[in-house]
Formats: C-alpha cells, structure tokens, sequence
C-alpha cells in the first residue's frame, strides 16, 4: 500500500523543482523606444515570468511608494556603506547624495524564485551587469535607425526645451559606441517589428537549457 507524502518533502520537492531565473538587460538612448519594448514583453508576455528588478534609492519615498516594492529606501549614509561593502552589482551617484542601484542579494532572491529578472538600465549598469553574471544574462541593446530619427522624436515628445534635446543627442552619441558590448541589437525602426524581434531573442534565451 502507498504511503501518503510528507506535506513537507513535498513541498521541498516542489521548491526544488522551480528552475532558477535568467536575466534580461535592456539599454539604450533615450528615446528609442526601449520602455515602451519593455513594457509591452512584460503586459502580454506573462508565460515569460519577468520581473523588474528592485532597485535602492537614497531618495525618499514619493506619493504612494512603498519600501521593497517601487524602490529600496535608504539614506544616503545607509547607500555608501552598502557601496563600501560591495552589496551592489551597479549604482550610479545622479548628483552629490543621490543613488541609484541595483543590490545583488535583491536580484539573487528573486532568480531563486524563478522570476527572469529585467534590468532597464544605462549602457554602463549593462555592462556591468552582463560582466558579473555573463551567460546567466542576455543584453540588449536597443536602437533608433539614426540620430536623425531620435532628434525627430525628441522633438516630437515637445518635453525638453531645443538645448536639452541636444544634450540628450550628445548623450545618445556616446552611448551608442557601447552597442557592440552587447549580445544584441535590436533596431526600433518600426515598433511593431522591434517587439516581435525582441520576443523571439528573449524567448530563445529563457528557454535554452
């Protein structure tokens, strides 16, 4: 006669069973379309299990924001030691006293629950990021068809004064000379064929042994 499981092996068992996350880094100038491609894998994609990943701020909570949920609230006192003790995979000081970064325990605990971790970070944070975990983690770098094009649609957003956009296109400039570091480059000429293109590289990638 079968004797019924032990609830707990089961569960362990159960626990073993879930296959351990990848990782997924997303770059590009801004305004390439790089959120909205993002975005729309995540909406109607969910059989893919992604999950952005959870980063700390040393800037304090805005309107409804919650600690663990948006962000990771931390002085900036409490950021620095993490920096000292080499808690973060990347961070970036945006101005003297403002951090940004991305807590390697963070990302580990949710791969060990089978969450595809998305990282939507600057080409440096990439970089870093594919360094660390190398065939862990797929980088893509996306890409507007010219600098032409991406002063168009600056232009177009009307959300930045003429001086601004220029900076941002000098900015672009020097961050697509980082396209090459990365696994691939996808080229946001027409939205629709960007995301398609985007879906069969991730797809590829998470189901590959």
């Amino acid at each position: 006669m079968q004797q019924p499981s032990d609830p707990l092996t089961a569960t362990t068992d159960e626990a073993n069973s879930i296959r351990r996350g990848k990782l997924l880094i997303f770059s590009a100038p801004s305004g390439s379309g790089k959120s909205t491609i993002v975005k729309w894998l995540m909406d109607n994609h969910p059989e893919l299990r992604l999950a952005f990943s959870i980063s700390c701020t040393s800037r304090p909570p805005r309107g409804t924001e919650r600690n663990g949920v948006e962000y990771f609230f931390l002085s900036a006192d409490e950021f620095r030691q993490k920096i000292g003790d080499g808690a973060f995979l990347e961070y970036e000081e945006v101005y003297p006293g403002r951090f940004y970064g991305t807590l390697k325990e963070q990302v580990e605990t949710q791969l060990a629950r089978g969450e595809n971790v998305v990282f939507d970070v600057d080409v440096k944070g990439g970089c870093h990021i594919k360094q660390f975990y190398g065939d862990r983690a797929m980088s893509i770098f996306i890409q507007a068809p010219s600098i032409d094009e991406l002063r168009s649609r600056l232009t177009h957003r009307a959300t930045d004064a003429p001086e601004v956009i220029e900076q941002r296109l000098a900015k672009a400039s020097y961050e697509m000379t980082f396209a090459s570091k990365f696994d691939h480059i996808v080229v946001n000429d027409r939205l629709e064929e960007a995301e398609a293109a985007t879906y069969r590289l991730v797809s590829d990638f998470l189901n590959k042994a």
